[in-house]
């Protein structure tokens, strides 16, 4: 078995080989479950329609009760999920009267046709009927039958990122059987003799390493206390975030885009992390090393970045130009000099 960002169950990978199978094929089984729980609310989340009676729009996704996973087997890749979502509706009028309803999908699942969801949208029993239940069971609907296709095509395409299929001959395209076959397969997987023999197939994609260098008007100790201080993330970032500013801490910010984990820390010094952005291979991490120089009256940040794949290059660069020194020295004034 092998473990990627150690302690999110979201990124644990299991890998076995039949050690009987003379053809040396090789499966793989990827839990899903907590990476489409994610995905599934922020899909819904926040979905909106309107017409002439006013408007409505999701807000609040209470239950994403299910499991989800990926097994590659003989090079081929058959794709297990099953779902059970509840929401909350919430619709104003062109008059500004409130009104709150509920929405259950009970049969997402690989052996259903999209076309064949269950929607079930309901106005609560203690609400006036309005037109605006009617509006969401057409347009909105829709709009969620078509968030719910997408999460299947992410799940097949950004969720599989970097599975490698090996065969007796080399590596396998990526293919996917009939979702029928799912729960067949899982169950023959499970079988699989006891004495199988790890594979290492682990994610394999180019990548590079760069460093970059800025000066800010401030000394290391508070530049330093900026990355691990969660008010102060959130202040520069604008937005939300999580930082837990420890060894093995985990950090997440811009509205999910960004996470990873902190791995040393030299207080004043140095900060190691983990980081990567959330469309990057679901197991894949770069390393990012800030050290932090004391030249009298400002302090030199460098960031060495090491393992960002490389079709990601300029925008990992971009982005920490934009979000973290650009925002950083404009949210704390540590850009200017005041005479």
């Amino acid at each position: 078995m092998a473990k990627w960002g150690e302690g999110d169950p979201r990124w644990i990978v299991e890998e076995r080989a039949d050690a009987t199978n003379v053809n040396n094929w090789h499966w793989t089984e990827r839990d899903a479950t907590n990476w489409s729980s994610d995905k599934l609310k922020s899909l819904i989340l926040g979905i909106s329609v309107e017409n002439d009676e006013g408007s409505c729009e999701v807000t609040e996704v209470s239950k994403v009760e299910g499991e989800a996973s990926i097994n590659n087997r003989k090079g081929k890749l058959i794709f297990f999920y099953e779902w059970n979502l509840k929401a909350t509706w919430t619709g104003t009028s062109k008059a500004g009267i409130k009104y709150k309803g509920a929405i259950e999908v009970p049969n997402l699942s690989d052996e259903n046709d999209m076309e064949d969801l269950d929607i079930s949208v309901s106005l609560n029993k203690d609400e006036p009927e309005t037109p605006l239940t009617s509006l969401m069971r057409t347009k909105g609907a829709e709009k969620i039958r078509e968030a719910l296709g997408s999460y299947v095509g992410f799940l097949k395409t950004e969720f599989t990122q970097g599975m490698i299929l090996p065969t007796a001959n080399g590596v396998a395209k990526l293919q996917s059987t009939s979702q029928s076959k799912a729960k067949q397969d899982k169950t023959q997987i499970s079988s699989s003799s006891s004495t199988a023999v790890p594979v290492n197939t682990g994610v394999k994609i180019p990548t590079c390493k760069f460093s970059m260098r800025e000066k800010f008007l401030t000394s290391p100790a508070d530049l330093y206390r900026v990355f691990l201080n969660q008010e102060m993330v959130q202040a520069f970032t604008h937005a939300p975030a999580t930082v837990d500013g420890e060894r093995g801490g985990k950090f997440r910010l811009l509205d999910g885009n960004v996470f990873g984990e902190f791995t040393e820390l030299i207080p004043d010094e140095k900060i190691v992390m983990k980081w990567r952005y959330n469309n990057w291979p679901c197991e894949h991490y770069s390393t990012i090393t800030l050290t932090f120089f004391d030249r009298s009256s400002e302090t030199e940040l460098k960031v060495e970045c090491r393992g960002v794949p490389d079709n990601e290059e300029e925008r990992t660069k971009e982005g920490w130009k934009r979000y973290y020194f650009e925002a950083i020295k404009q949210t704390f004034g540590y850009g200017a000099r005041l005479y």
